[in-house]
């Protein structure tokens, strides 16, 4: 008994965890596309997204301690759908963040461009994500050092970046708050998620986690709590010091260019924010590499692919799992041009395999006699109007390549 209490964490450690699954690069991106987009009025797409992950989070929280098995998104599918929908959820969980890679390599590409401006963005990330799929073929992961340096660099600069922009707040800078119009902020929640796709880890954390029938919760509450307070002061500093002109005149900027318009002078800590935004984009891209690469393998073990008598047997390895996340990854930087076309597919994927997961809290009465299935609807709700929104913007840009 006491084994096994040793190896339990705590409360305050579940949500160290989930705050490293969310904060990650994708916040430096969705700031600028949210700015370019829908202008002021992008705190309330940001504030829309927040509470939609909330319900989302909430209710699969509930479904991890009534399934408190591996699988994850397989097995909470495949309790209401059956195996193959199950495989489906799956698929599309693993699919959605290699994805989003694929869009964080052509943004690392931007911001290694204006430093290295002789070679293109393009074959700045191109060369970035071969050079990373060849480190983890070496077997190279970040250390545990490692990966608290990786969320110091990604805590810094959106530290700095409110210190800077609340030195330099201008209320002028809120109007018009909605030169797009009311649908803008609808139509960009899929752009808004990005930021928090990753609070999913913190709801797996039920076999681990002291009193879990609480914990869980509370976990996914504080952690959500404290990445949402964080990036609403990071996205909110940043409208009121910045006029809305510097992202549409350049809807490829960077956040230190976009510093730089307001900071002329201070290009020491200029630097400094683009150092840690790099080093955050590469970490990222390196540990999603090994860690999906992983999640492929125990897939893989799952359906039997490693077993003696499976004739491909000899060529299922991690290496050779690398090579496959690799490639998938590799495609969508080199055929998917469009940011949007990224943000859509991600959302589409990712949310799908939450949404089939939260489905079995529908099918069990307790969680109607008990009201828990408020948030469950509320949270089915709201991802479904994120999740059609996605979908529109990818059929549009499908008729768009047809015609």
């Amino acid at each position: 008994m006491s084994s096994a209490s040793t190896k339990k964490i705590s409360v305050a450690t579940a949500i160290i965890i989930g705050m490293n699954a969310m904060i990650g690069a994708g916040i430096f991106s969705l700031t600028c596309a949210l700015s370019s987009q829908v202008g002021p009025a992008g705190i309330i797409t940001y504030l829309f997204a927040f509470t939609a992950i909330w319900f989302m989070a909430k209710s699969l929280a509930r479904v991890t301690a009534i399934y408190p098995q591996e699988g994850s998104f397989y097995t909470y599918t495949k309790q209401w759908a059956g195996h193959r929908l199950g495989c489906i959820a799956a698929a599309a969980y693993f699919v959605g963040p290699l994805m989003a890679m694929g869009l964080l390599c052509k943004i690392t590409g931007v911001y290694l461009h204006t430093i290295f401006p002789s070679v293109s963005a393009y074959n700045h990330g191109l060369i970035l994500l071969l050079l990373l799929i060849a480190i983890n073929l070496k077997g190279v992961v970040l250390s545990q050092i490692g990966q608290y340096i990786l969320l110091a660099c990604t805590i810094f600069p959106l530290i700095s970046t409110i210190v800077l922009c609340l030195t330099k707040v201008q209320l002028s800078n809120l109007f018009p708050f909605m030169p797009y119009g009311p649908l803008s902020i609808l139509t960009t929640t899929k752009i808004a998620v990005f930021g928090f796709f990753g609070f999913e880890c913190t709801a797996s954390l039920f076999n681990i986690v002291e009193n879990p029938e609480k914990n869980i919760s509370k976990a996914i509450t504080g952690s959500l709590f404290l990445v949402g307070l964080i990036y609403f002061l990071f996205i909110f500093s940043m409208i009121l010091s910045i006029p809305i002109s510097t992202f549409t005149s350049n809807p490829d900027i960077t956040i230190p260019e976009a510093l730089r318009s307001i900071f002329p002078n201070n290009n020491f800590i200029l630097h400094c924010i683009t150092f840690s935004i790099l080093s955050a984009m590469i970490g990222t891209i390196h540990s999603m590499i090994w860690a999906s690469s992983e999640l492929l393998f125990s897939y893989s073990k799952l359906l039997g692919l490693s077993k003696q008598t499976c004739p491909i047997k000899k060529i299922v390895s991690q290496k050779t799992m690398v090579i496959c996340v690799g490639v998938i990854i590799l495609l969508s930087y080199i055929f998917i041009n469009s940011y949007d076309v990224f943000f859509s597919l991600t959302a589409v994927t990712i949310i799908f395999a939450i949404l089939t997961s939260m489905m079995p809290l529908l099918f069990l009465k307790d969680e109607w006699t008990s009201g828990r299935n408020i948030t469950t609807v509320l949270g089915l709700l709201l991802g479904l109007i994120i999740f059609a929104v996605a979908v529109e913007t990818l059929t549009e840009n499908v008729i768009k390549i047809i015609s």
